[in-house]
């Protein structure tokens, strides 16, 4: 590409940092970074009434968390600020003015009652609502009357009349929309404030964006951002909408769908890894060349390519996300997945709030028992469950096993051993099981199995051997006793 390649991802602070947005967020650095290019983040925080507190922190912290970095923003700066929308009015003032002068635009006087009886007139009749343009044509004499009776203006973009507007989108080829199907539309509303699809397009112009990558829940805007490009004579960005995610129903992902953990810090909580939350967004709505899908981030910088952007909507598949993530967590050092899985085990109630030398070294060969098998760091708390218990409790389908005829021998000989050992760890409880063995003929199930349903109460499980030592002798020896 012979353009400077400068994407932007422009949340909102009036919520957390959602997996929808995310993943904009994530293509966008992706292309810039593939291309060389720069990544602007920009906050549109002029819906003051919904900004949320903390929202603006909650987004940086966790694409931070994913491992995005940016080139210009509010805490970075650069050449094109500032990049917080409310600190940029004067400048979108003196757009303002000049398509007032132009008259591309004009005050607009009408109530928020009247504008909807207009609606509710033009709903009755049949029509597809929007402006009649009542206030257009308003003479000086009229705007003097309107202001004198206390009326707020707002001001309207005027539309221009049977025009085709066409653009070749990244992902869904030409869209055209034809002027007419919109009524003149607010660019600054009555307190003053610009409108998303005025102030998005003096933002990118002025910020010099190449490229705007965003979900097809905006195509519709793209419309009347054209026609402001239109008005100044600016040339547009190049547009990609991306599809939307679904679940697994095919249904649009909504926030009130609890089936799907939807933002970024309850994955962070629950202990997933970022590297693969971050690969698993990436193949939402987008593909690689070939059967590969365990990507790092610097791979993906690598291989990224908008033009495999797909046309159909992102399934968001939570098994995908699991088995992802379960990849990760195999490959991760234990200190890692133990650091991350020890305070899930404290807010239990399971381990103590602080942990000496020899508690934080058996909690984390505890985890290390069970890291192949943990989709998060969380899993920990229940999979790791029978190590609380004091008492032994035997599941229902393993009583039989305490039922044949050699498990009285085989939980004795076993119980002599173990007592009579120098020390406590695996090669010991190796042993103590060869032994067992020699002395009662039993072998393979007859031996291994009895052996962990006295210790365990289960019949599946990970390493006996393992198992038992972590146990501790206390316990182990409490329930052969219990049992031989």
């Amino acid at each position: 590409m012979n353009k400077d390649i400068r994407v932007r991802y422009a949340p909102s602070p009036t919520g957390h940092l959602h997996i929808g947005n995310a993943r904009t967020a994530l293509f966008n650095y992706l292309f810039a970074r593939h291309h060389g290019g720069k990544f602007i983040v920009r906050i549109e925080d002029t819906d003051v009434k919904r900004n949320v507190e903390g929202g603006e922190e909650n987004q940086f912290k966790y694409m931070k968390w994913l491992g995005m970095d940016w080139d210009e923003s509010i805490d970075v700066g650069g050449d094109y600020g500032p990049y917080r929308q409310t600190e940029r009015l004067d400048i979108y003032n003196k757009y303002v003015n000049e398509l007032l002068e132009r008259d591309w635009a004009y005050r607009c006087y009408c109530t928020e009652q009247e504008l909807e009886a207009e609606r509710e007139a033009q709903v009755a009749r049949g029509e597809t609502p929007k402006y009649s343009g009542k206030c257009c044509g308003l003479s000086a004499e009229d705007h003097a009357r309107l202001e004198a009776e206390g009326r707020q203006a707002s001001i309207r973009f005027r539309v221009p009349e049977g025009r085709s507007y066409t653009f070749d989108d990244l992902v869904k080829g030409d869209i055209t929309f034809e002027s007419d199907t919109t009524g003149d539309w607010v660019i600054v509303k009555k307190d003053g404030i610009p409108t998303y699809n005025f102030a998005v397009v003096l933002d990118d112009y002025l910020m010099r964006i190449s490229h705007v990558l965003r979900g097809e829940d905006h195509i519709t805007n793209t419309l009347r951002q054209l026609m402001i490009y239109e008005a100044f004579g600016w040339e547009a960005p190049v547009f990609g909408h991306m599809t939307l995610i679904v679940n697994e129903n095919h249904k649009k992902l909504s926030k009130r769908d609890e089936s799907i953990i939807q933002f970024i810090e309850q994955y962070e909580q629950l202990g997933y890894l970022p590297e693969a939350i971050c690969n698993f967004i990436a193949l939402l709505g987008w593909s690689p060349k070939g059967e590969e899908e365990l990507f790092s981030l610097d791979e993906l910088i690598s291989i990224f390519d908008a033009n495999r952007l797909s046309k159909s909507p992102a399934v968001f598949d939570t098994n995908k996300l699991t088995h992802i993530n379960n990849m990760y967590m195999k490959k991760a050092d234990i200190e890692r997945i133990a650091a991350l899985s020890i305070p899930h085990l404290q807010q239990a109630g399971r381990l103590p709030e602080s942990l000496n030398e020899e508690q934080l070294a058996w909690a984390t060969s505890l985890i290390k028992l069970y890291q192949e098998q943990m989709n998060c760091a969380s899993d920990i708390v229940e999979l790791s469950e029978l190590f609380f218990r004091d008492e032994l409790v035997v599941d229902e389908e393993a009583k039989p096993v305490l039922e044949e005829p050699q498990v009285p021998a085989v939980l004795s000989a076993l119980l002599q051993k173990l007592e009579a050992a120098a020390s406590w760890d695996v090669d010991t409880v190796k042993a103590a099981m060869k032994e067992v063995q020699k002395e009662t003929g039993a072998k393979g199930k007859g031996l291994f199995m009895p052996v962990r349903v006295a210790v365990s109460g289960q019949m599946h499980g990970r390493d006996l051997n393992e198992t038992i030592v972590l146990l501790g002798q206390a316990k182990v020896f409490k329930r052969l006793r219990q049992l031989a």
